[in-house]
């Protein structure tokens, strides 16, 4: 839940507005969509949500079953521990290392908080594998793949502390149609048989229906909700 979330930030040409009094609930189990033109302020609502950067005034809470959890009010290590467990995140240039494997990259969030033992980390990083079918290609570097397999792996990454929310920045944007077409069925199936949460920004409008709700910012505010 946001409650009148403002960011603004300072540049050379003065203190720019990138959300103004957003508020926002989303419900558990909703794939919801985040529709709108480039600097409308999209990838600033996430960052409020996963809380990469501080808002300016406002709140955001992250519910569950336990307890409730204030992000703006976390410290930057509980920040992060909270995020690793509670979060996975999906970008649009995938930001896979290119160091390293496939599986490795999948193994890494799990190792960072500890909740695994080295062998069980690569065993569930081989079923994410499988999960998003690139289980073939776990020994590969992401560079030895196409853009829409690596996409996938980093689902599969996202996924890797089987955190309850994704939330995904333009996971379409730089792939073809087709290839576009199969990571969102990736994600309508996260959503229908595990239950995930997913919030996902993009600028295509032809998108919208997919969403089981979506709404539409511009210049930093809600202006439609569907």
């Amino acid at each position: 839940e946001l409650r009148d979330v403002v960011k603004v930030y300072s540049t050379e040409a003065g203190e720019f507005p990138a959300l103004r009094g957003v508020s926002l609930s989303v419900n558990a189990g909703e794939f919801l969509g985040i529709v709108g033109k480039s600097g409308a302020g999209k990838s600033t609502l996430l960052n409020m949500v996963n809380g990469v950067d501080r808002l300016t005034s406002g709140e955001v809470f992250v519910r569950s079953s336990a307890d409730e959890v204030a992000v703006h009010r976390l410290t930057e290590s509980d920040l992060a521990l909270w995020r690793g467990r509670t979060l996975g995140v999906v970008y649009q240039s995938f930001q896979l290392l290119p160091m390293l494997t496939l599986i490795e990259n999948i193994v890494l969030p799990m190792d960072l908080c500890g909740l695994c033992q080295p062998r069980e980390s690569r065993e569930r990083a081989r079923e994410l594998l499988g999960l998003v079918e690139l289980e073939d290609q776990a020994n590969k570097l992401p560079s030895q793949i196409s853009g829409g397999q690596q996409q996938r792996v980093a689902i599969a990454r996202a996924l890797a502390n089987d955190p309850p929310i994704l939330v995904a920045d333009e996971p379409t944007g730089s792939l073809d149609s087709i290839t576009a077409d199969h990571i969102f069925e990736v994600f309508e199936h996260l959503v229908t048989e595990q239950g995930k949460t997913i919030i996902m920004v993009t600028h295509d409008n032809s998108l919208a229906p997919r969403f089981s709700r979506h709404l539409t910012l511009a210049d930093g505010e809600i202006v439609v909700e569907t």
